[in-house]
C-alpha cells in the first residue's frame, strides 16, 4: 500500500484473468478462446486498416459495427440506436455497473458466476448480494423475484460461467416480468454455443440489457470487442459514461474486423457447430472416465471426478503441457473448467487424463 493511493484502491480485489503461459507445444484449454481462427473476411478487413490511416482517430461511435449488429438483429426490431459497443464485453459490463446498477441498493447476481462482477461492484461502490445457485448449479428464476424496491438491479450470465449451465429463455423472461422497475443485465458471452438469445425480448422489456462479446464465437479475443443491445434510454446512459471515460474505445482495425466478423454468418455458424460437436464428444469421453460433467451450453465443460482431487489433476495435466482452469472457491474447488479445443486437442487431454486416472 502506498500513501499516494486513493482510498478505494486498497479496498479492491482485482479480477484474476486466466493464465496466458509461455510454454512450448502447449495444449491451452483454460481461457475459453476459440480453437479456430477468425473469419477470413475479418482478417482481410483488419489488414486493410493497417495503413497510413492509423494516424487518424477511429469513428468514435464505431458506426459501421453498430449498423452491422443492428442489421443482424433486424428481425428482432433492433436499430443502431439500441446498440452500444465497447472494448470487449468487460468494458461494456463495467459501464453498465456504473451507468445502470448504482442506485444505493444491493444488486443481485449468482454466488458462483463471472468473478468480474464483485470486482466491478467494489470499483464502483455498488452494493451486492450473491444469490446461491441450486444444488445442481443452475440459476433459479424464483430467487430473483419478489424483490420490489429492495434491489438496485440484477445481472447474470446465460449460460452461466464457470458452470456452463443454461437458463431457458422463458425463465429469463420471468425475471424481467418480476422486476419491471430495475435493470436486468443478461451477459451472453457464450449464448452462441447452445442457447437462445434474450435480444428478442428487448422490444418488450425496456429494463433489459443484453451483453455479448466477439471473443468466443467470433474468435476475436485478441481484438477486444463487445456490445450491448437494449432500449435506447439504456444505451444513452452507457454512451454518456463511455464519452466521459474514453471516446475512442475501438480502434480502426477492431471496428473493421468486428464488422466483417458479424457479417460473415456462414463462417460463424460453421465454427460454432464444430465447437458444439467437439463439446458433446469430449463430454462423452469424460463421462466414460468417471467424471461428473455439468450440462453445458458454452464452449467449455465444468467437470469433477469423485475419486480424484481437482487441483492434483490440474497439476498433472500441466506437467503434460495441458492447461485447464481450476477454481478455489469452496463450492467448486473440486471442479475443472475445460475449454473446448479441436478434436485433436481434446483427444490429447483425454489420453493424459486416462493415464493419470490409472
Amino acid at each position: 500500500m502506498s500513501k499516494f493511493w486513493s482510498p478505494i484502491v486498497s479496498q479492491l480485489t482485482p479480477y484474476t484473468p486466466g493464465e496466458q503461459p509461455k510454454l512450448a507445444r502447449l495444449v491451452k484449454l483454460n481461457t475459453n478462446e476459440s480453437p479456430y481462427g477468425p473469419s477470413p473476411r475479418a482478417l482481410a478487413a483488419i489488414a486493410g486498416e493497417v495503413s497510413d490511416n492509423l494516424r487518424l482517430y477511429p469513428n468514435p461511435d464505431a458506426e459501421p459495427l453498430k449498423l452491422a449488429i443492428a442489421a443482424r438483429h433486424a428481425g428482432d426490431g433492433i436499430t443502431p440506436r439500441e446498440v452500444f459497443v465497447g472494448n470487449g464485453s468487460d468494458e461494456v459490463l463495467a459501464h453498465a455497473f456504473h451507468a445502470l446498477l448504482k442506485h444505493g441498493k444491493p444488486i443481485l447476481f449468482p454466488d458462483i458466476t463471472y468473478s468480474f462482477y464483485p470486482t466491478y461492484a467494489g470499483l464502483y461502490e455498488v452494493q451486492y448480494r450473491a444469490v446461491p445457485l441450486a444444488d445442481d448449479f443452475t440459476i433459479r428464476a424464483d430467487d430473483y423475484l419478489g424483490q420490489g424496491d429492495a434491489i438496485g438491479g440484477i445481472i447474470f450470465p446465460n449460460p452461466n460461467a464457470p458452470t456452463g449451465c443454461l437458463m431457458p429463455l422463458a425463465e429469463v423472461e420471468r425475471i424481467l416480468q418480476g422486476n419491471p422497475q430495475r435493470v436486468v443485465v443478461v451477459d451472453e458471452a457464450y449464448i452462441d454455443f447452445g442457447g437462445i438469445s434474450a435480444i428478442g425480448l428487448v422490444q418488450r422489456y425496456p429494463n433489459l440489457l443484453v451483453v455479448q462479446t466477439l471473443s468466443k464465437s467470433r474468435a476475436l479475443a485478441g481484438m477486444r470487442v463487445g456490445f450491448a443491445i437494449g432500449h435506447a434510454d439504456l444505451i444513452d446512459a452507457l454512451e454518456r459514461v463511455k464519452n466521459s471515460f474514453n471516446s475512442y474505445p475501438l480502434d480502426r482495425p477492431a471496428i473493421a474486423g468486428a464488422t466483417a466478423a458479424i457479417e460473415d454468418e456462414a463462417y460463424f455458424r460453421k465454427t460454432c457447430d464444430l465447437v458444439i460437436a467437439s463439446r458433446e464428444r469430449l463430454a462423452a469421453s469424460l463421462k466414460a472416465l468417471g467424471f461428473d460433467v455439468l450440462p453445458s451450453a458454452a464452449n467449455f465443460v465444468f467437470v469433477r471426478h469423485p475419486g480424484h482431487d481437482a487441483a492434483t489433476l490440474a497439476a498433472r495435466l500441466r506437467g503434460d503441457g495441458i492447461i485447464v482452469r481450476h477454481f478455489t472457491s469452496a463450492r467448486i474447488n473440486q471442479f475443472l473448467r475445460i475449454t473446448i479445443g479441436t478434436d485433436e486437442a481434446c483427444d490429447i487431454l483425454v489420453e493424459s487424463l486416462r493415464r493419470h486416472l490409472g
